[in-house]
């Protein structure tokens, strides 16, 4: 099964509410290159599928997080299936279109200057990062609250945030605090 096979699977069988078909009408789009875009200029994901492959991954350590015993029995968080689906694979929604092919000149193990391949980021509709998200969702289905929190503070204390603002997130809505964790694990351990 290829990643984007996967994806559209755990799409399908965990997000059925009103909208999510549409949404993913337009993931599979020609308006959209969700599945084939990096995850990032220069870091992690930065190769074509690096944003879906870093969606699959976010969806695995938080499905994984959510299941350990401490987080459902002392946390008290027993988030549902498809909350955790909506926040994990559609938290980078804000990327779609805007990583552009490009090249840069890097110096090789010689010396010898080489052109090699590079993405450029380019927003044509530069709303945020988290917000961005949550506004492209929304536009096709209705988020929870704490589904909306969790997508806008997915950078946690790592983002360009009001440092009380993530805290109180984190503090309302503890699946905020799970995506992050499971964002930064993907990143920092898998990628």
């Amino acid at each position: 099964m290829t990643k984007k096979e996967e994806f559209i699977k755990i799409y399908t069988e965990k997000i059925t509410r009103d909208g999510a078909d549409k949404l993913l009408e337009y993931l599979l789009s020609p308006s959209s290159d969700f599945f084939t875009a990096p995850a990032s200029t220069r870091f992690h994901g930065s190769y074509e599928g690096g944003l879906l492959e870093h969606s699959l991954n976010v969806y695995y350590c938080l499905e994984d997080y959510l299941l350990r015993p401490r987080v459902r029995e002392t946390y008290g968080l027993n988030c549902s299936e498809e909350s955790c689906a909506i926040v994990s694979l559609l938290h980078d929604l804000c990327k779609v279109n805007c990583y552009k092919k490009g090249t840069r000149n890097v110096k090789d193990k010689n010396g010898v200057w080489q052109t090699v391949p590079t993405y450029e980021f380019s927003d044509e509709m530069p709303y945020g990062h988290g917000e961005k998200s949550v506004y492209i969702i929304n536009g096709f289905m209705r988020l929870s609250r704490e589904e909306a929190f969790a997508i806008r503070y997915h950078m946690g204390f790592a983002g360009n945030e009001d440092e009380r603002n993530v805290g109180s997130a984190f503090q309302m809505y503890p699946l905020a605090f799970a995506l992050s964790t499971a964002d930064m694990e993907a990143t920092y351990f898998l990628e």
